[in-house]
């Protein structure tokens, strides 16, 4: 990172972050040309693993690529604000984002599959009270992101 005076690496501040987001924006290679998808996301951090989860449909491009490519990189940002200047060059804006890479793969298993859901909805709601019957969790595709590289920016 250029700016190591908004670099952020402690780890308990990068997990606050997150869970302050609302859209991670998943970026894949297709063929030398590069697709981005802004997703909902669920959050899991275990012993210093970090997992992001998704869900969507079984077919389509996003589903392609994660199936053959295996990998992705990660964006989201929250807390964005405009401070104005007196001149355009003044102009500046304050930001927290957070950014990586990783293995991604769909999710057979079920029990991972609804703790998936539920990381999303706790991200999404706020709350992961819900059960999951086995129609609910075979209509739906749900994968994970385990992230490899992170990296994290605070702009005041």
């Amino acid at each position: 990172m250029r700016r190591k005076d908004r670099e952020v690496t402690d780890a308990a501040l990068i997990d606050e972050i997150i869970m302050k987001c609302h859209c991670c924006r998943l970026g894949f290679n297709d063929g030398g040309r590069v697709y981005i998808v802004p997703l909902n996301f669920g959050y899991v951090n275990e012993c210093g693993q970090r997992n992001f989860y998704f869900h969507g449909a079984y077919e389509g491009r996003k589903m392609d690529l994660i199936r053959n490519g295996g990998y992705a990189a990660f964006e989201m940002d929250t807390d964005y604000v405009l401070h104005e200047g007196r001149i355009a060059c003044d102009y500046t804006a304050g930001f927290k984002s957070v950014f990586g890479e990783g293995r991604i793969e769909e999710i057979t298993d079920a029990s991972e599959k609804e703790c998936g859901l539920l990381a999303i909805m706790r991200q999404a709601a706020g709350r992961a009270d819900f059960k999951f019957d086995e129609r609910h969790l075979a209509s739906v595709c749900v994968f994970r992101l385990s992230v490899e590289t992170i990296s994290c920016k605070v702009h005041a």
